[in-house]
């Protein structure tokens, strides 16, 4: 039994992209539909076009800083090593509240659907049992969890081509239309449509997760920025085809209940037939999604364990004959328990807090790496190394500041926590350090 490994290289493109859809999710569409609807005033499509946009630059930086160091550390290696070790690991830190809190997310809402359609089985039930699936099939291997996860984005994919054939259907049924007409429509602010935009930018979370996957992926230079583009422009796709679509056939909608608006809009599209299989869909989804977090959460523990930010024996520990990262995987279904006491809401927060705080620190990493130390400053490199990780930057920036208060305490208080921490374990390494040196003194003969 090591304590330490290397990751096996045995992902594709493909594989790396099938994972990433399964943490964003493409069935979160219906799941934040009311939301999202509610805060553009309707304006759907020019939302999601804007979100895209304004994700795109974020992504761009991300498949940079993947070229430049090919390792599974994603925001944390990449601040570490092109800004400061210190701040790599305030943005490591911060980034575990993302990558811990989307398996209980994952958790808590496949124990709420599944209890509110089995209503005789508590919800506790569900999430433990999901608990343990997840994280026996990633204790198997990474491949496996990948192949698995292909079946359950295509199951998403085709719910949604099906949503978007019965709304072509539809159009039949509305007269004449502008095909422009959703963009045409100018009744909306844009101010209110950049604040739905804000909302649906979370809708393309889990991009980022594929770069924690690197050191399993053939060619990892070239793969993952590449995967990461063609799952940011999949989601575009399945994203506004539809609330194009929609917008076409209902330019004004309202809805019973908000947070059901998906399966509303679902049953008023396709009928009984179509809405009596969302819900299963939409816990195939939410599977997935758990099944990805906890593959990405453990190997982030994985780098942060090699680099001794937490206790090498126990975080870099691999199996030998697996080569999974086995006491993280158990250590990361351990923690999604907290699925069976803590509020929906909460897990929401701490994930939006962590997710926008690596944005931010991964466009900042491309200037101080890419413009900054390396020198690139030519007028092409000038837009590709300054103005758009500027941007990326910018917007993110400005996203963290319309979280509310209590995302942003909770948030600050896990960081005093991370600071506490590297304190302690700072004072307990110059301790040994200084331990040694005695005892080393001590046997040295006197001449």
């Amino acid at each position: 039994m090591t304590t330490e490994g290397t990751l096996r290289k045995s992902l594709s493109l493909y594989q790396v992209v099938y994972m990433g859809l399964a943490w964003m999710t493409p069935m979160i569409y219906f799941s934040i539909y009311g939301i999202a609807y509610e805060n553009a005033h309707g304006m759907l499509t020019q939302a999601y076009l804007l979100a895209f946009i304004a994700i795109f630059f974020t992504a761009y930086s991300y498949g940079v800083m993947s070229k430049v160091f090919p390792t599974s550390g994603s925001a944390y290696t990449y601040t570490k090593k092109s800004i400061h070790p210190y701040l790599g690991f305030l943005v490591g830190w911060v980034l575990l509240l993302d990558y811990f809190f989307s398996p209980i997310i994952a958790c808590l809402t496949f124990g709420i659907y599944l209890h509110a359609q089995f209503p005789s089985i508590p919800a506790y039930v569900w999430i433990i049992g999901l608990n343990i699936v997840l994280g026996l099939i990633n204790i198997i291997g990474i491949k496996f969890s990948a192949n698995i996860s292909k079946l359950f984005v295509w199951i998403q994919i085709i719910f949604i081509a099906v949503f978007c054939f019965f709304l072509f259907r539809n159009l039949s049924g509305v007269g004449e239309i502008h095909p422009f007409q959703p963009f045409l429509q100018t009744d909306v602010p844009f101010s209110t449509i950049l604040a739905g935009a804000s909302i649906i930018c979370f809708s393309f979370l889990g991009f980022d997760t594929v770069t924690t996957m690197a050191e399993e992926t053939v060619n990892s230079e070239k793969t993952i920025p590449r995967a990461i583009m063609i799952i940011i422009i999949t989601a575009s796709i399945l994203y506004l085809v539809p609330s194009f679509l929609t917008q076409l056939v209902y330019p004004h909608l309202t809805f019973v209940h908000i947070d059901s608006a998906g399966f509303e809009i679902v049953k008023m599209v396709g009928g009984a037939a179509l809405s009596s299989v969302f819900l299963t869909v939409l816990i195939l989804a939410i599977f997935t999604q758990g099944l990805s977090s906890v593959t990405s959460v453990s190997r982030l523990l994985f780098v942060l364990g090699r680099d001794n930010v937490l206790p090498k024996r126990v975080f870099a520990f691999l199996h030998p004959k697996l080569g999974t990262p086995v006491i993280n995987i158990v250590i990361v279904s351990v923690v999604s328990l907290l699925a069976l006491v803590i509020s929906l809401d909460n897990a929401v927060k701490f994930v939006n807090f962590g997710a926008l705080t690596a944005f931010f620190f991964v466009n900042i990493s491309v200037i101080a790496q890419k413009y900054m130390k390396e020198r690139q400053r030519s007028p092409k490199q000038t837009i590709l190394y300054l103005a758009l990780p500027l941007l990326g930057a910018g917007f993110i920036g400005y996203l963290l500041s319309l979280l509310d208060k209590d995302a942003l305490w909770m948030g600050l208080t896990w960081l005093l926590i991370g600071v506490v921490y590297h304190l302690i374990q700072k004072r307990t390494a110059q301790a040994k350090d200084a331990a040694v040196t005695i005892r080393a003194a001590r046997s040295t003969p006197l001449n």
